[in-house]
């Protein structure tokens, strides 16, 4: 386990609240000299400790371009294993096309034993939705792993997104993709 310091943990919450922030402005935010910040800065991510991510909103208050999305469970028969699943994901054409335009995040979990896949799918509306995922999604999973692999599979309608990584609940203390500036530092987790 990596413990963060007193230095990073500031220069982590500057961060959390606006990913574009300067070294400069950092360093006079948390009083943390300047090179010492760009030094941890550049540390942090070499350690993949902090990573930086842009979201599109494709909903209806973003692009417009999606008006659905749903939360898929596929629970694989015994006998899939992870290091399969991934594999496929590595060597599927599809997973850099079709995939990426429907798949806005997934996830490898456990069911019972089984290995189970958990992907949210947009599209413009639920039965658009259900035509991708019967259409490339279910047809992909099978040629990799088996007619008979899927054993069961279980869908969630979403709504209106709470909260994302921890720190970030666009409804609350978001504004212009940031943290607001008047959002206590306290009130930011890190560790």
């Amino acid at each position: 386990m990596r413990s963060l310091d007193e230095q990073e943990i500031k220069i982590i919450k500057e961060l959390i609240k606006d990913p574009r922030i300067s070294d400069n402005q950092v360093g006079k935010n948390t009083k943390v000299p300047i090179k010492t910040a760009n030094r941890k800065r550049k540390l942090l991510e070499e350690e993949n400790i902090i990573r930086y991510f842009v979201s599109v909103n494709m909903g209806n208050s973003g692009t417009g371009r999606f008006g659905a999305r749903q939360l898929y469970i596929i629970k694989f028969k015994l006998g899939i294993t992870r290091e399969q699943i991934i594999n496929e994901f590595k060597s599927e054409p599809k997973v850099r096309t079709i995939f990426t335009d429907y798949i806005c995040e997934s996830h490898l979990a456990e069911i019972e034993g089984h290995v189970a896949y958990i992907m949210i799918i947009e599209g413009k509306s639920d039965s658009d939705i259900v035509e991708v995922f019967n259409k490339y999604i279910v047809p992909s999973l099978r040629k990799n792993h088996g007619e008979d692999s899927i054993e069961r599979i279980s869908t969630i309608r979403l709504h209106e997104r709470i909260r994302l990584f921890h720190n970030y609940m666009p409804f609350i203390n978001m504004e212009n993709g940031k943290i607001k500036k008047d959002w206590s530092t306290d009130f930011i987790f890190v560790e």
